[in-house]
């Protein structure tokens, strides 16, 4: 089992898809009830989890709402600090460009996944190979 501090630095979800999934569709009203479900120390790493994800942004905002600022700060450090402040701002300063559906775009890396050396195919002339007898 993950600690939390695991959990936190190896980018691991501490809830299933499901539960994720059933957040992330939830009404404004319906999302307390969801995140109550869960223990605080999960809402907290929940909450950075989200977080560092561009697109789940405002559930990470709503879910911080729910959490104490040791909890956040105990999983996150100073991200932990930062997202609880970013909880208790209003809704207009806290909410950046959105989608016409209100929710952020996701966002994908623009940089290559890996360089690789070419491949020289060309054989040397320089090598000799012995016969065999």
């Amino acid at each position: 089992m993950f600690s939390s501090r695991d959990a936190f630095e190896n980018d691991f979800c501490p809830v299933g898809d499901e539960l994720l999934g059933e957040m992330y569709r939830a009404s404004e009203h319906g999302l307390p009830q969801l995140v109550e479900s869960v223990s605080p120390e999960v809402r907290a790493m929940l909450a950075l989890f989200c977080y560092r994800r561009s697109h789940l942004h405002q559930l990470a905002l709503a879910i911080a709402s729910s959490c104490t600022e040791r909890e956040l700060i105990e999983i996150g450090g100073r991200v932990g600090s930062t997202l609880y402040g970013l909880s208790r701002e209003p809704a207009g300063r806290a909410s950046t460009s959105t989608s016409h559906n209100g929710r952020k775009p996701i966002t994908l890396s623009t940089k290559p996944l890996s360089t690789f050396k070419p491949l020289d195919d060309e054989l040397d002339d320089d090598v000799v190979v012995p016969a065999t007898a």
